[in-house]
């Protein structure tokens, strides 16, 4: 069975909240510790509550699903975010998959696609098979296709190294060791076919993937 696994509900229709908290308590490796309403009260609950995933939708008054998912992606990187749409033209992909978010479902799939896609990002994966056909087609003229290979973590780091930060740097950031900072640093040039720390800034520049968190909080 695993060990427990805490999740947060954030979506803005209170009947999905009742519904999903009562189909996943049925499972008792699962545990809906808190549900939101939108963005802001997620960001906040996840701060109080300290959950292991925030399963959330997209489209929410307030803050939406994306901004929150940032958010933490920022603020408390631990806590992973799967995001349960309606929407299965995935107009949103890149942005979902720069989030930070770990996965994507639509709200009509399965109980057990639900349950096995929670345990699956638990574990530390990632959960994108719904999206892969946007990513494919979002390439656009000229758009390296092995952009759309990317982690969420990877185009993180990317964008941090095109701001200048070191390694140190940015490991202090996102709670890395300096070691898995080098190493995902050595794996985006090889795959990249890229030579230089220059080289990878261009590519991010050109790629929209600069991070933009402010400079004031970059070597923190």
């Amino acid at each position: 069975m695993g060990d427990m696994i805490c999740l947060l509900l954030a979506d803005d229709h209170p009947v999905v909240r009742k519904g999903l908290a009562a189909c996943l308590a049925r499972r008792p490796n699962l545990q809906v510790v808190g549900e939101a309403d939108d963005g802001s009260e997620a960001v906040r609950l996840a701060r109080q509550l300290l959950p292991d995933i925030v399963i959330m939708d997209i489209e929410m008054p307030g803050m939406d699903g994306l901004a929150a998912a940032e958010q933490l992606r920022r603020d408390l990187p631990q806590v992973k975010v799967l995001f349960l749409s309606a929407f299965s033209k995935a107009d949103y992909a890149l942005r979902v998959v720069q989030s930070g978010a770990k996965g994507y479902l639509l709200k009509d799939c399965p109980t057990d696609e639900l349950v096995q896609t929670i345990e699956k990002i638990h574990a530390g994966e990632e959960a994108f098979e719904m999206l892969a056909g946007a990513l494919a087609a979002d390439q656009g003229p000229g758009r390296p296709a092995k952009l759309n290979t990317l982690s969420g973590r990877e185009r993180e780091i990317l964008g941090l190294i095109a701001l200048g930060l070191s390694d140190c740097q940015i490991a202090r950031r996102l709670r890395l060791e300096v070691s898995e900072v080098e190493t995902h640093r050595e794996s985006l040039m090889a795959r990249l076919k890229l030579r230089s720390v220059a080289e990878l800034t261009r590519f991010a520049a050109s790629n929209d993937l600069i991070s933009p968190f402010p400079n004031d909080n970059l070597v923190k």
